[in-house]
């Protein structure tokens, strides 16, 4: 991801809250409602205080997200309203912090910049926690997931791994690790490169495997079987194969001058986990299998 200047949050339709709202969520038909373990996400006294005294103020948390990437997080039906897993993880952690946490769409190269600089309290959009973004902002770190590769259902380039997108085009969004993947992937290919094609959004790459200007698409675990799994979209996409590439950390993006603000969404997370809450969010959008057994900082280092 890179590192751009602070400028301000670009939202469709103005400013949109994270909910847990009973919006269909548009995967095999289900709502996006509250977990059942939802009543024991209770308010954190001590959590509340560890806040900046700026966001106990407005009584809210600015998050940037890339609306792209279902189900982390992606626009509902209505075009406008922020939801999946990480929206209804943070609604969670609102409840326990005693704030609203509003969750806006956000290009996802700009999003560590803009929390370093304060422009943005968190972002939490499926960002691999890596020792090269570390050094510009602290992680809390509350999922794992790798790779895989997308193709066009049928996979009439016959792809199964890596090696067989050399002297291929492959889709990809800018800034992300599968980027970085594909320019190691390289070293692979003698002479025949991958011609790797960059684009703003996950969406954007999308669009182009659909149209054949592509063979695939590489992107995180979660999001590729949801793909392939939505009947709006599964008739287009299938798996390479079922293989994860390079499985890290998802980690929520916190500035470094602020250790009491990543310190009480840590404490949140933990209260979450050991609760069930947190399983229950995952459970809801079919990515319990990415769950992590301890809430970590900076892992990846």
């Amino acid at each position: 991801m890179n590192r751009r200047s602070a400028r301000p949050l670009l939202l469709a339709g103005g400013l949109v809250i994270a909910m847990a709202a009973t919006i269909l969520a548009g995967c095999g038909g289900s709502t996006s409602s509250v977990p059942t373990a939802a009543q024991t996400a209770r308010f954190d006294q001590k959590l509340h205080e560890m806040l900046p005294v700026s966001v106990r103020n407005r009584g809210v948390l600015r998050v940037g997200t890339d609306a792209s990437y279902a189900p982390m997080s992606a626009f509902g039906p209505d075009g406008l309203t922020i939801i999946g897993m990480e929206p209804d993880l943070g609604v969670q952690i609102g409840r326990i912090l005693g704030v609203r946490l509003e969750f806006g769409n956000a290009s996802f190269t700009t999003l560590l910049g803009r929390v370093a600089g304060g422009d943005l309290d968190l972002a939490i959009s499926a960002i691999t926690d890596t020792p090269e973004r570390a050094r510009s902002v602290d992680f809390v770190n509350y999922f794992k997931t790798g790779t895989s590769i997308v193709v066009q259902r049928g996979n009439p380039a016959g792809v199964t791994e890596l090696n067989d997108l050399c002297d291929k085009a492959v889709a990809v969004e800018k800034g992300t690790v599968q980027e970085d993947l594909l320019k190691r992937a390289q070293t692979n290919c003698d002479s025949k490169r991958i011609l790797v094609k960059t684009y703003p959004t996950n969406s954007d790459a999308l669009v182009r495997l659909r149209t054949g200007r592509a063979v695939a698409v590489l992107l995180d675990f979660p999001p590729a079987v949801f793909l392939v799994n939505d009947p709006r979209t599964r008739s287009q996409y299938q798996l390479a194969s079922t293989q994860q590439y390079e499985p890290g950390p998802y980690g929520i993006a916190v500035a470094k001058d602020q250790p009491g603000l990543r310190d009480a969404v840590r404490g949140a997370l933990e209260q979450l986990l050991r609760n069930g809450v947190y399983t229950d969010v995952l459970a809801r959008w079919h990515v319990q299998d990415s769950a992590v057994h301890q809430i970590t900082i900076n892992s990846s280092r």
